[in-house]
């Protein structure tokens, strides 16, 4: 079906697109992105989720810790949903005492045998500790078994659009089964942050005592950059030294995760190189609202002789610094709209190019619903598209 013009190019502050929108970068004004000594890694922007560097980003590789990532965002959505309470005594069995315990040799949060804890001690000792005791133990109030917990982290793990893992515990202990990668790490992160600011406080913890035992954020950016505020820390000697973290600057968020360094110093230092580059060559901001009228299109046969257009998602565009005024935008709308036309109907889509390349498309809605029409105005319509020529 033809599309017909609706408007000329327009200047991009006077138009809304649809968020997520690919990144865009000026070759001339941006420096390469600096290469990190780790198996891979990759820089996300948190508002649009755009990724700004990468290097064998979906490389399946184990995520140790970092698994934990998953098993304190189902907690935490288990709490959102009335399942489980923060104040919920959670049973420690000889399972999470013996794997994940002091006796284990492993990451504990020194849980005694047959002893009792509240969620919300165990959610923190996962999350600043990263105790093998307390995930095992969580996963198992939660689902039962530490392996039916792992079948609902794969679920959840679909949902999100994880494409390349897949978890076989709650702890990140090797298993050739268990793997994850930076850019499913990093789109897990993004979850975290966007969906639960409250309990993301906790991830900007250095430290919390349980039992008279001081539990240790192993973080060092937390430490070493007050704009980092998380996320986690893994371990192990198939895995190397890994980090998911992520850093607010005037109002702008990043996200990284870096697998397979060398150290514990070095998954810090790789990880600030790419927050200084995403800081320092890109900006992130949100120009419009969604359902806000970007501009009225033709009705036939309808109530209304108008519908609304806009969008559903918020104009967020990561770019180079000093490109947005380089961007431009237009919009269009299907040829003829008949009534009825639900809320929430494609009329139309917006294009956003830089340098006259389509950088993003995007669907224009209808922002209410257009009822039909009585027979009379119905018919006149239908003699006018007729008589005008506008059906192709």
């Amino acid at each position: 079906m033809n599309i017909i013009r609706f408007a000329q190019r327009l200047s991009f502050l006077a138009l809304l697109v649809t968020a997520p929108v690919a990144a865009v970068s000026a070759a001339q004004a941006t420096p390469a992105p600096p290469q990190l000594a780790a198996k891979s890694y990759v820089l996300l922007d948190a508002a649009s989720g755009n990724v700004l560097v990468e290097n064998n980003s979906d490389q399946r590789l184990p995520p140790a810790s970092l698994t934990k990532l998953m098993t304190a965002y189902i907690a935490t959505l288990e709490i959102r949903k009335g399942k489980i309470g923060e104040q919920d005594l959670v049973p420690v069995s000889e399972h999470a005492w013996r794997t994940g315990g002091a006796a284990s040799g492993g990451s504990t949060m020194f849980l005694p045998l047959n002893s009792q804890v509240k969620v919300d001690d165990l959610l923190h000792g996962i999350i600043i500790q990263s105790g093998n005791d307390a995930s095992i133990a969580l996963a198992e109030y939660i689902a039962g078994t530490e392996d039916g917990f792992a079948d609902m982290m794969n679920e959840t793990a679909e949902r999100l659009g994880m494409k390349n893992s897949h978890f076989m515990n709650a702890t990140g202990l090797p298993h050739p089964e268990h793997y994850s990668s930076a850019r499913d790490m990093a789109i897990l992160a993004r979850a975290i942050i966007n969906e639960d600011p409250a309990h993301y406080a906790i991830y900007s913890q250095k430290e919390f005592y349980w039992n008279n035992i001081k539990q240790g954020n192993r973080n060092l950016l937390l430490w070493r950059d007050k704009t980092v505020d998380g996320l986690k820390t893994g371990h192990t000697e198939e895995a190397g030294f890994c980090l998911v973290s992520s850093a607010v600057r005037e109002g702008a968020r990043m996200i990284t995760a870096v697998f397979g360094t060398v150290s514990e110093s070095a998954r810090a230092a790789e990880t600030q190189k790419l927050l200084t580059y995403g800081f320092r060559f890109f900006e992130t901001k949100t120009f419009y609202q969604k359902a806000v009228e970007l501009g009225k299109a033709p009705v036939w046969k309808g109530l209304e002789r108008e519908v609304s257009a806009g969008l559903t998602e918020n104009l967020t565009l990561t770019v180079a610094k000093d490109q947005a005024k380089n961007l431009q935008a237009s919009m269009t709308f299907l040829p003829q709209l008949i009534a009825p036309i639900a809320a929430g109907a494609v009329i139309g889509k917006v294009e956003v190019t830089l340098d006259g390349k389509v950088v993003h498309s995007s669907d224009l809605v209808a922002l209410q619903a257009v009822e039909e029409a009585g027979f009379l105005r119905r018919m006149w319509d239908g003699l006018r598209l007729f008589f005008f020529g506008i059906f192709n």
